[in-house]
């Protein structure tokens, strides 16, 4: 009608551009600031980064690629090649299939390989540094192999019989659907499975008895799972157990049973249950084995006759043997500097032997293997790498402000005398239930040997002790996790690890919350702060349903759109949130252009803020000699979220 007002969109667009403007000149200063800043470190960045390749050299390079046995044939990638050797005539004589190069894929590694039961084809995904999407490409190996098939934006992939492959595709950080392919007889392609939940994520996996391949549908708290039989890949999938919300679950099949690792029943721990096939809801589940209290259960491992469990207790390594057959149980003590496990590929679920890595952040990776028939854990001696004999390894126990014990491992140079004095680096991350990431670096080992304190604490949200440490540490806990962390830092201190003004602490990812929540409620306790790609700003990111995971992020965070009491209580820890004028310590950022999972604007804004507020301090106390804090923030226009290769990750 005439005369009525027709509501502008002028208004909104403004905003969206100015928005944009403002992100791109902060960037922009950013960039120049850093430009400015960099120089100064040269000399510094210079040594650090000669002293770690001769580290990696001495270390890391003796270190081999998962070797993957198919009868006679064993299948190994170095360097971006596929070689092929005989099982028994050594490796020196193994042949190169095919390299990333040769595919045109120069600046890609090589995330997964999966080869066809017939070994006529092999399937692998290619990722850059630059994104988290990765291609799947098939090949065919015949004398020469040829390229089958290329599959964009693939996230996992299984092959159900010699010539079907099953695979997830991947859209912003979501995976939702299951195609199948076939590459002979008639070639076609179909949509299995859609996952309609956005909080669930859905990947394959295949039984070690290959009976199976299994469509799982994971949310943070809640899980579903479909059966493929492989000698029917193209019959459609069967429910093993419809979802039931806090019931995780996960599927291996060994004589017609499924045994099942889930949460089901109390407590809400791990525990492996079993069931018959034709029969596989839960209330047919019985229980097989049960998880201590407290006990975080790392890896599982299924085998013909037995199945393996690798668990951790009070920052213990363990690996417990179930025989199907004597139905015993054996637990075996792994050595005690280890911190990391990593299980080796044993696609013949019929040998004798299981095969893994165990590490710490200062002990490279070292082989074992443990033998069924002997009964007994061996540790391989592949290559002469240096022992590393000077490194102390402590585990302490921190009363948290509700008298929660919170473990902390140490790690020190045997040598180092007067320790209080000595410089200390606090590691922490304490989200979505999973550990603080203890494997080898080079550049942990390199500040062990100058004299450097390392501690790693496990507060509660992370995983180190079971389901239970990480609810107590998620959504309206979240709290619990910065009071752990103070209580860890006060006990080092008081133990005569370090003090205050050398005391610095690392964080990455969703472990930017707790560390820059401390930052804010007690920065008397640390001199310095480092943190790469970090969430610094949870209420913003958590009102914003258009970004890609905040729906399923809920079940870590809680639902401040929904929920007036959430909102209130990200509002009292989050970061960006609670930066006041004060005496802040030096803070360095690391974060990625194009990072996907941690919005750069939220860093940017941080950023400013936190600067902000340190020289309003700073004017407001003009004592002399007051001390203004660094705070820099390094934009890499390369890179993403997840690990980089050692090249990339040597010169950040």
């Amino acid at each position: 009608q005439e005369g009525t007002k027709v509501p502008s969109r002028r208004k909104q667009n403004t905003s969206i551009v100015t928005s944009d403007l403002l992100h791109k000149n902060l960037l922009k200063s950013e960039q120049k600031n850093w430009n400015n800043i960099s120089p100064t470190y040269k000399a510094m960045t210079k040594r650090i980064k000669e002293k770690l390749e001769e580290l990696h050299n001495m270390y890391t390079l003796n270190s081999r690629s998962p070797r993957m046995r198919f009868g006679e044939n064993v299948y190994f990638e170095e360097n971006g090649c596929i070689f092929l050797a005989k099982a028994d005539d050594g490796e020196e004589n193994a042949k190169i299939l095919f390299s990333v190069e040769d595919l045109g894929f120069s600046d890609a590694f090589i995330q997964r390989i999966r080869i066809s039961p017939d070994q006529r084809y092999m399937a692998i995904s290619l990722k850059s540094e630059n994104s988290e999407k990765a291609t799947c490409i098939i090949m065919k190996l015949d004398n020469l192999p040829v390229v089958e098939k290329v599959i964009p934006s693939v996230f996992s992939f299984e092959w159900a019989a010699n010539d079907v492959l099953y695979y997830t595709t991947q859209k912003n950080l979501k995976c939702q659907n299951v195609f199948m392919t076939t590459f002979t007889y008639q070639k076609h392609t179909k949509l299995v499975y859609t996952e309609q939940d956005a909080r669930f994520f859905v990947d394959l996996y295949c039984t070690k008895d290959r009976h199976f391949l299994t469509i799982n549908s994971n949310s943070k708290t809640t899980s579903e799972v479909w059966l493929v039989d492989c000698r029917h890949p193209f019959e459609s999938p069967a429910l093993v157990q419809a979802r039931s919300p806090g019931v995780i679950y996960h599927i291996e099949h060994r004589k017609d049973q499924l045994y099942i690792l889930t949460t089901y029943g109390e407590p809400a721990e791990y525990k492996l249950m079993k069931a018959p096939v034709t029969s596989s809801g839960k209330e047919n589940w019985q229980l097989v084995y049960a998880l201590e209290k407290k006990t975080k259960l790392v890896d599982f491992e299924m085998f013909s006759d037995d199945c393996i469990i690798f668990l951790k207790n009070a920052g213990h390594l363990y690996l417990n043997v179930i025989s199907f057959v004597s139905h015993s149980v054996q637990s075996i003590k792994l050595p005690t500097w280890a911190c990391e496990f990593e299980l080796e590929s044993h696609p013949e679920h019929t040998t004798s032997t299981c095969y893994f890595q165990l590490s710490s952040p200062v002990h490279p990776p070292k082989r074992f293997a443990y033998s069924f028939k002997e009964n007994n854990l061996i540790e391989q001696a592949v290559q002469e790498v240096p022992i590393i004999t000077n490194c102390h390894t402590t585990r302490l126990l921190a009363k948290s402000k509700d008298e929660t014990l919170v473990p902390i491992t140490v790690f020190h140079n045997k040598n180092s005398k007067e320790l209080h004095r000595r410089p200390l680096l606090v590691h922490v991350y304490g989200a979505y239930g999973i550990d603080l990431n203890m494997s080898f670096k080079e550049e942990k080992l390199m500040l062990i040997e100058e004299g450097w304190i390392l501690a790693y604490c496990h507060v509660r949200g992370g995983g180190e002790q079971g389901l239970g440490w990480h609810r107590d540490g998620c959504q309206h806990n979240k709290l619990k996790g910065l009071h752990d962390l103070r209580a860890c830092i006060t006990l080092l201190h008081q133990v005569g690890f370090s003090q205050p003004k050398h005391t610095a602490l690392a964080a990455a990812s969703a472990g930017g919350v707790l560390a820059g929540a401390l930052c804010n409620t007690d920065p008397a306790l640390i001199r310095a702060m480092v943190l790469q790609a970090p969430f610094v700003d949870v209420l913003n990111t958590m009102m914003k349903t258009h970004l890609p995971l905040t729906i399923e992020e809920q079940e870590e965070w809680g639902n401040p759109l929904e929920d007036e009491k959430c909102m209130k209580y990200i509002k009292s820890y989050c970061p960006y949130q609670n930066i006041k004028p004060q005496c802040y310590p030096s803070v360095f950022i690391t974060a990625y252009e194009n990072d996907e999972r941690v919005p750069l604007r939220g860093i940017l804004q941080y950023v400013q803020k936190l600067r902000k507020a340190a020289l309003d301090h700073a004017s407001r106390t003009s004592k002399k000699g007051n001390w203004i804090p660094n705070i820099i923030l390094d934009v890499q226009a390369n890179g993403s979220h997840c690990d980089s290769s050692w090249e990339h990750s040597l010169n950040e």
